[in-house]
């Protein structure tokens, strides 16, 4: 299951609009960054160690299931190591089409057909109407991230990479309405979480520590 991928577009879903909340070229980079901490997270990617290709994503073999959205990830990386930039780049691709598709098959997003004939020119251009059929998900995960923000709770490893990817892309402005005293606050407690404090906030294992160093390991490539 890509969890934080799809938490992640749910998140940018959860508002009235039924569009999501970050520009499209960020939105797209950000979704496929996310697949690749999914990937991270199950330990099928990490970063290269000294006697491997430097600065790059190698993909790892394993037994567990994959999906429609972390599937094509791992067979993009298998066939060579990549860059991060490179494997966010090729991933933003498809990543948000798969992304739609797979949560509207698992009925936890609807698509409201645009208007069209004299309105094509608009429909065109516009973003696709997908409202959240519920927000079992996206509720808990917007608790959850809200509670590692402001109560500063040890995130849980989705909750921190999600966190991770927003900040390293200004893109916490699409989930959050805050004063300058707020967002001073968030920059700070997101800079904290993307450079690995919640690893040493909870306890954790092998998945966690790979999926925070292969976090440190994108954030460069998205914030440029």
């Amino acid at each position: 299951m890509a969890q934080i991928a799809e938490d992640l577009f749910l998140l940018l879903l959860d508002n009235a609009s039924g569009r999501p909340g970050l520009d499209r070229r960020r939105r797209q980079r950000v979704l496929g960054a996310a697949t690749l901490l999914d990937l991270a997270w199950s330990c099928r990617v990490r970063p290269s160690v000294e006697g491997e290709p430097a600065g790059r994503l190698i993909a790892l073999t394993g037994t567990g299931p994959l999906d429609p959205i972390t599937g094509p990830a791992l067979e993009l990386l298998s066939q060579r190591p990549l860059k991060p930039a490179a494997a966010i780049t090729k991933l933003s691709r498809h990543t948000e089409d798969r992304l739609v598709a797979h949560l509207e098959r698992s009925a936890q997003i609807r698509r409201i057909p645009l208007p069209s004939k004299s309105f094509t020119k608009w429909a065109a251009s516009a973003e696709p109407v997908l409202p959240l059929v519920n927000r079992d998900r996206a509720g808990p995960a917007r608790s959850a991230l809200l509670s590692a923000l402001f109560d500063r709770r040890p995130p849980a490893p989705p909750t921190a990479a999600i966190i991770s990817l927003l900040h390293a892309t200004d893109g916490l402005g699409a989930l959050l309405s805050l004063n300058d005293r707020g967002w001073r606050w968030v920059h700070a407690r997101a800079g904290e979480i993307a450079l690995g404090s919640w690893v040493d906030e909870s306890p954790t294992g092998l998945p966690e520590i790979n999926l925070a160093v292969t976090v440190s390991a994108l954030r460069p490539a998205l914030g440029s």
